[in-house]
């Protein structure tokens, strides 16, 4: 069935199946009466009531559930809905899900599409759509918190508070030019106008600099380097908790990038580990060298395993001292650990959460995504103008103000959101 925005959409909302309960849900303009068929009279609205479910087709039973009904417009998606809460066998909801879609014009959902349509009826903005995409795929604590300030609209009071200074500026500006020369019209405002245009210019410079969300949704990638036979391996196994990479004393034993995912103060991190840097005529082992030469140069945080002198510049590199349990001499650089005792990891790990404070949102911060950033810097290459003429200055503004819509959902954001809801699961 082609899907069509007046459809009404089904999907199971709840999490995986077998489960205690499964949560049913039903969006779209044919929800009560699909709903009425199944359940019979729907309850009092957004009051639970236990009905017998039964196929319309021949009364047969599928299943006793609690029923509600959500009349629009005040409803998560702006439009009718009915959930059922019932058993969660799959063979339950499979049933359930089949007779509610063999109704013309009731079909499953697409991923994302209950969000979606909350956003093309004014429910939710982009930005806290965007918000609730990290949200449901946060792991750490960190992301967790970074999420749900932007799905519960930390950043969209911001642009929204831009974009209506921009639509004042601009209101300002055309009466302005349309005024030009008549004094008693204007009140001679033209430095006015001008200094609250350098405001919002300024104002768009603050967000820019919001540290990136990016590396809370990948992990902040910390590249161990080093020689051959430095520990860094070991290092990483211990850091993640288990036996994850090969360890060997045979010199070259890791050759290509070997990426793992831990949590560290409720931090996300994406530990690399990389080819032990030396000279080779094996000619896997140099492209594994050359991988991880680019692989210190991309890292967020570099863990040097080796001598300081041959350390690379990075301005968040790190050096630890490896199998300190095996050297009791010390010039007091870098950091001593052990991955056979765990000595010095304590002291690694508070290192690697207090650089990573400089890198993603703080608990107080917002952060902005690649494209919101990117979006900012065009609005702020857009208000790059110096001139004296008023109708330059309007000219910028309106380009501004369509930039800055486009950030909150207006506007031609359609590759945007494709990219956005095709992440979400089925019932969301």
């Amino acid at each position: 069935m082609e899907a069509a925005a007046s459809d009404t959409i089904v999907a199971l909302s709840s999490g995986s199946l077998p489960a205690a309960i499964a949560v049913v849900r039903m969006s779209g303009p044919r929800a009560p009466e699909v709903a009425e068929a199944i359940a019979g009279a729907l309850p009092a609205p957004r009051t639970a009531s236990l009905r017998v479910l039964r196929d319309p087709s021949d009364a047969s039973p599928i299943d006793e559930a609690l029923v509600l009904h959500f009349p629009a417009p005040d409803t998560a998606t702006g439009e009718e809905i009915v959930e059922f809460q019932c058993h969660g066998s799959n063979a339950v909801v499979r049933k359930l899900i089949d007779v509610m879609t063999s109704v013309k014009g009731c079909r499953l959902a697409q991923p994302g599409e209950f969000t979606r349509r909350a956003l093309e009826s004014g429910r939710v903005d982009l930005t806290a759509a965007e918000g609730l995409g990290d949200l449901l795929a946060a792991e750490t604590e960190a992301q967790r918190r970074s999420a749900l300030r932007i799905a519960r609209g930390g950043l969209h009071d911001e642009l929204a508070s831009l974009l209506e200074k921009l639509v004042t500026l601009s209101a300002r500006l055309e009466a302005a030019i349309d005024y030009v020369g008549d004094e008693e019209e204007t009140g001679g405002q033209d430095d006015a106008l001008r200094a609250e245009f350098a405001a919002i210019r300024d104002k768009v410079d603050e967000l820019i600099a919001k540290p990136s969300v990016e590396p809370l949704r990948e992990g902040i990638r910390v590249v161990v380097g080093g020689p051959t036979n430095a520990g860094k391996s070991s290092l990483i196994n211990k850091l993640a908790g288990s036996a994850r990479v090969i360890v060997s004393d045979i010199h070259g034993t890791t050759r290509d990038l070997v990426e793992i995912p831990v949590s560290i103060g409720g931090v996300p991190f994406t530990l690399v580990d990389t080819a032990g840097l030396r000279e080779s005529d094996d000619t896997i082992e140099q492209i594994g060298i050359e991988l991880a030469g680019q692989a210190q140069r991309d890292a967020d945080i570099l863990l040097w395993l080796g001598d300081p002198d041959q350390m690379p510049e990075h301005p968040r590199a790190i050096l630890v001292r490896s199998k300190s349990d095996l050297d009791e001499t010390s010039d007091g650089t870098g950091i001593a650990v052990s991955s056979k005792t765990g000595d010095g990891l304590p002291s690694l790990m508070a290192k690697l959460t207090e650089l990573a404070r400089g890198i993603v949102p703080t608990a107080d911060e917002i952060g902005l995504s690649d494209w919101q950033a990117d979006t900012l810097r065009v609005v702020r290459e857009t208000l790059d103008v110096h001139s004296e003429d008023l109708a330059i200055l309007a000219d910028s503004v309106r380009s501004a103000r369509v930039s800055v819509g486009r950030l909150l959902g207006a506007g031609d954001v359609e590759d945007v959101l494709d990219r956005l809801f095709g992440k979400f699961c089925l019932g969301k």
